[in-house]
């Protein structure tokens, strides 16, 4: 056998193995040094070899998310289907769609589209109390589609919110709603939240969309807003929208570079999405903000 055809076997063999570790893992997933490790990819930057081969299997069609809270080891969870349909749309085609299957009942979509088994909607009746994070997010999105009032226990403090909308970021799910008696709108993790119920259809308020606040920890209101620029490689641009969401603005500036702008208002946030992305991504502007992250970079180091 020629040396290119035992690579192509070795390549194979190796997507064989790291598909077979992802499903028997199930919805509890598998961290990323076990799958390098089942790779065997060697010392030569293994997380790029391992995003190239995810790359890989998400263009077949395959659901491949990491479920790790940020911050945190990435943990990565396959989600098993029929992957015709999610093949045949566009990446943003096929996020419009997940949610409008989710807020419409369509259980046969759910599948196609390869949600996994916690996010199928279910017909919630009003005050129906769960505590589990997968029946909690059936209550919640019962109580969006229904205009519900929703209570629940959070942070060791009971809530009541009015529900704007569920959306999901970096693997987690989250509520966004405005607390009763509250000013601007806020998002808990669906995951911690426990004692979740519903009062009757039509009793929580519209959210108008200037009180809503995004689920993702870098556009939180912590810092002054700063117009952040980074650069990566065009293969690397899925992986930046995934721990980054999408940027103001995005331009090829040349056959290996892609720029893209982001406001952030958490610069913290921001550092740490930037450590998981590594060696993808680099920090072009502003100045305080790449002193900053090089500070943290040499205190993380011990310089």
């Amino acid at each position: 056998m020629s040396s290119g055809g035992r690579g192509q076997r070795a390549a194979m063999e190796r997507l064989v193995r790291l598909m077979a570790v992802l499903s028997h893992a199930g919805k509890d997933g598998v961290s990323a040094q076990t799958l390098i490790d089942v790779a065997g990819f060697g010392q030569a930057d293994p997380l790029s070899q391992l995003a190239r081969e995810f790359r890989f299997l998400r263009q077949q069609g395959w659901q491949i998310d990491n479920i790790a809270e940020p911050g945190e080891e990435a943990r990565y969870r396959m989600v098993k289907g029929d992957n015709r349909l999610r093949v045949a749309l566009a990446p943003g085609q096929r996020a419009a769609l997940q949610r409008a299957a989710l807020l419409a009942d369509r259980d046969d979509l759910v599948a196609s589209l390869g949600l996994p088994e916690e996010a199928r909607p279910a017909d919630v009746s009003a005050q129906t109390a769960l505590t589990s994070p997968g029946e909690a997010f059936d209550v919640v999105v019962g109580a969006v589609r229904r205009n519900a009032l929703l209570r629940f226990r959070y942070k060791g403090s009971l809530r009541v919110v009015h529900p704007a909308s569920v959306l999901r970021a970096n693997g987690t799910w989250y509520l966004t709603g405005l607390e009763d008696g509250g000013e601007v709108a806020k998002s808990f993790v669906l995951s911690r939240m426990s004692g979740v119920s519903a009062d009757a259809p039509g009793t929580a308020q519209p959210i108008a969309t200037a009180r809503r606040r995004s689920p993702h920890p870098m556009r939180w209101p912590v810092d002054p807003a700063t117009e952040v620029t980074l650069r990566c490689r065009p293969e690397f641009v899925p992986d930046v929208r995934r721990w980054l969401s999408a940027p103001r603005s995005e331009r090829r500036l040349d056959d290996d570079t892609v720029e893209l702008v982001y406001d952030v208002t958490h610069r913290a946030a921001l550092r740490t999405r930037l450590h998981a992305l590594g060696t993808r991504v680099r920090l072009v502007g502003p100045e305080d903000v790449r002193a900053e992250l090089l500070a943290e970079l040499r205190e993380m180091a011990g310089l």
